[in-house]
């Protein structure tokens, strides 16, 4: 049976490749593409924040009269700049507020490190402004997806002030969780500034959460659809409030309505036969130029080249307890006298700085320490490693493990949420598998892993086998966005019937 063409408006904080700060712009910039080259009309969303490069992507103002929108107490002037993509057709729409989004990064304050104090004022503006300009440019989605907590509210509205608004009376609402830790949890005057009947708000409400408003819990409530980003991490953000985070309660309750997919990655970028950002190109025929790759990797980052051929470790990360750095942590000094060499990119908490610091002093012939972001070197380390760890307590989807798989990097993985979903323990016996999983949140287990990683690697022919098993893989977007499809679908059907 033919799906029906639908209009979809995509509601995100960030979009690769006008601004980004984590795997949630790449699921954003991918998953429109993906949609619009099954036939969908699509239409993206973001704030105009400082690092859109107008100039580069030739934004072009539109003529759009918007209403002011309410902030509290505040009547705020937007206005909206769009970029259009000619193939797949996809239309990228930007929120124009300088007093709120022309600032040096997304969220934080660079001058204090903390949240800018005016975040939930600057996500309301996205919010509400967004429906407004829907309203005004005369386009009605049949859904309306936001994606994590900057975008909540977006399904909350949908419910509530404009509950009888003709004009979204088809419109149904999808809601993305990508990152359960990270809530927009504000003072109870936040509600003031969203503009909802104070009715609203009450213990276990759908806006309160211990006191505050919590845009998640909005978007958790309100949403007629949710989805998380893989089938683990829906049933584990349900299970405890070790991944709930509080929410648990609110998610079970709304389980009927709570899908697992996957994230898909985009093979005309990560893929070791089109990558543009690496200089030898291979394939899952001819895997030859891996060993090239290794080698310039080894090269820039100042490690030196052995006729033993010493397996090189990949990581690529933000540095913090969620990834499992304190584990590493603990084994340190054990995994350094491993013959092994370690590349690190990433940037995060000041702890784990001085850690890998530290270790770079010790053994400065078998660690790189790569402070910050850097994409080239990133799409290097992809393709230059001969494994890639990531030891993470608890991992919502992941990317850079299916990234691993295409370019023949052997994933060393926890198994929690995404990673658990794709990525399959290497069996001795039959040589099957995609790469080695641990179970438990633990150091030395974590270490008689890597171990087992380390002895396989000598054993060429399995090795192969195994690296060839992962390029086989298909974590293609259009697999990701026909799951898509059939959640906006439900969502369509289940539209009227959610009771907050």
């Amino acid at each position: 049976m033919e799906t029906k063409r639908l209009k979809i408006l995509i509601a995100s904080p960030e979009v690769v490749p006008f601004a980004k700060t984590g795997g949630l712009a790449d699921v954003c910039g991918a998953l429109p593409k993906a949609l619009a080259k099954l036939g969908h009309q699509v239409k993206v969303i973001l704030p105009k924040y400082r690092m859109v490069d107008e100039k580069e992507f030739k934004l072009s103002g539109l003529k759009t009269d918007i209403p002011l929108i309410p902030v509290g107490d505040k009547n705020v002037k937007i206005t909206v700049k769009n970029y259009n993509l000619p193939s797949p057709k996809v239309e990228y729409l930007f929120v124009v507020c300088d007093e709120y989004y022309d600032r040096e990064e997304l969220y934080k304050d660079q001058s204090t490190g903390f949240d800018y104090k005016d975040n939930d004022e600057r996500f309301v503006l996205f919010a509400r402004g967004t429906l407004e300009i829907l309203k005004a440019r005369g386009w009605q989605p049949d859904i309306v997806h936001a994606n994590d907590w900057q975008s909540a509210l977006m399904a909350a509205y949908l419910k509530t002030i404009y509950a009888d608004d003709p004009f979204f009376e088809q419109t149904a609402s999808v809601f993305s969780i990508h990152n359960l830790a990270y809530q927009g949890n504000f003072p109870k005057s936040a509600l003031d500034k969203i503009g909802v009947s104070k009715d609203l708000f009450y213990p276990a409400s759908a806006f309160e959460f211990w006191g505050n408003v919590n845009f998640m819990k909005a978007g958790i409530s309100y949403a007629d659809v949710m989805n998380t980003v893989s089938e683990t991490y829906a049933v584990e953000i349900q299970s405890s409030s070790e991944f709930g985070h509080g929410l648990e309660g609110v998610l079970r309750t709304r389980n009927a309505d709570l899908y697992g997919i996957v994230n898909g990655i985009d093979y005309d970028v990560w893929s070791p036969e089109k990558d543009k950002l690496i200089s030898y190109n291979y394939s899952l025929k001819d895997i030859s130029n891996k060993r090239k790759n290794k080698e310039l990797l080894l090269k820039l980052c100042n490690l030196p080249l052995s006729s033993r051929d010493i397996p090189l470790i990949g990581i690529i990360s933000r540095l913090a307890d969620q990834k499992g750095f304190d584990l590493l942590a603990k084994i340190g000094d054990e995994l350094l006298s491993l013959d092994l060499q370690l590349v690190i990119l990433g940037t995060g908490e000041e702890k784990y700085h001085r850690l890998f610091k530290e270790m770079r002093v010790k053994c400065s012939d078998k660690i790189s320490v790569n402070l910050g972001f850097d994409n080239p070197l990133a799409h290097l380390i992809e393709a230059g490693s001969d494994m890639f760890l990531m030891p993470s307590r608890y991992e919502p989807c992941g990317l850079n493990q299916l990234y691993s798989l295409k370019y023949g990097t052997v994933p060393i993985v926890r198994k929690t949420g995404g990673l658990a979903d794709t990525i399959e323990n290497y069996d001795l016996q039959t040589g099957e598998g995609t790469g080695f999983v641990f179970k438990n949140y633990d150091a030395s287990e974590l270490m008689d892993t890597i171990k087992l990683a380390l002895r396989v690697y000598k054993e060429k022919d399995a090795w192969l086998k195994l690296m060839k098993n992962g390029m086989k893989k298909d974590f293609s977007w259009e697999t990701a966005a026909k799951k898509y499809v059939e959640i906006y679908q439900k969502a369509i059907q289940k539209m009227d019937v959610v009771d907050v």
